[in-house]
């Protein structure tokens, strides 16, 4: 095929790409002009405010309405049923949708595994949680349980409960001894429960694996008690000035999330 003709259908297929990527945010301009103008232009408003020439926008305005995505009303145009198909996928975000950002905002201030976990039953449950990156970390998935009692995270949430809820925690719950740390009988758990209530930071040093501090704080939505933020920090890592910033850290993420 001789150069020049090359050139050529090059020239008109790049003109047929750009008339058709101008037409398809000139529709989407106009979707969007007649969604925040209820009240209905007409043809010839979206035509001066989009700079679209009218014999385009007819073609375009007819495309349109047959598709549902606006309605004619007289001479007015209005958002049609057919936008409703965007939403058709929307959903109201979870709780794990809130928390998942500072969750990863506290891991990233700290370099220490985070997580935010929630009640279930007697257990805890790992909802989100981001792992540290040093060689050294303790590592929980996502969906995993572990007794209330020997986390801190399950301090947390167990200082949130009323007392009726907290009395049944006592008759029902099995609290296995993990470490010779471990706290399980009732009253010195119920002064450590005590302990969080007055400092609003949970703590749990070596009660659940040898090696780990668990630092922990209640978190709200709504005013409801929804789980604890919590950071997991080996003991050889672990002194006052790391303490002093993760329980920064964890209260900004349960205030963030309060609002």
């Amino acid at each position: 095929m001789p150069s020049g003709v090359e050139v050529w259908l090059g020239e008109m297929s790049q003109a047929a790409t750009s008339n058709t990527v101008k037409s398809a945010l000139r529709t989407l301009d106009i979707i969007e002009f007649v969604v925040a103008h209820p009240a209905g232009p007409i043809a010839q408003d979206i035509a001066a405010a989009l700079d679209i020439p009218v014999s385009s926008l007819s073609y375009l305005l007819s495309t349109l309405a047959e598709r549902g995505y606006i309605v004619r009303d007289g001479r007015q145009y209005r958002p049609g049923q057919g936008l409703e198909r965007f939403a058709a996928n929307a959903r109201t975000p979870t709780l794990a949708d809130h928390v998942a950002p500072l969750v990863k905002l506290l891991r990233s201030e700290l370099d220490e595994t985070a997580s935010f976990m929630v009640r279930r039953n007697w257990e805890v449950e790992a909802l989100v949680t981001e792992a540290s990156g040093q060689a050294l970390r303790y590592a929980i998935e996502a969906g995993q349980l572990r007794p209330l009692h020997s986390l801190a995270a399950g301090k947390a949430i167990l200082s949130a409960l009323s007392a009726k809820e907290l009395a049944r925690f006592f008759a029902e719950a099995p609290r296995p001894r993990f470490t010779a740390k471990t706290m399980v009988d009732e009253a010195p758990l119920r002064a450590a429960l005590e302990q969080v209530r007055r400092d609003g930071l949970a703590e749990a040093h070596e009660e659940d694996t040898l090696g780990i501090c668990g630092l922990a704080v209640p978190a709200r939505q709504g005013g409801v008690p929804v789980g604890a933020f919590a950071v997991a920090i080996p003991e050889v890592r672990y002194d006052a000035a790391l303490a002093a910033r993760a329980k920064a850290a964890l209260t900004r993420a349960a205030a963030a999330l309060a609002g």
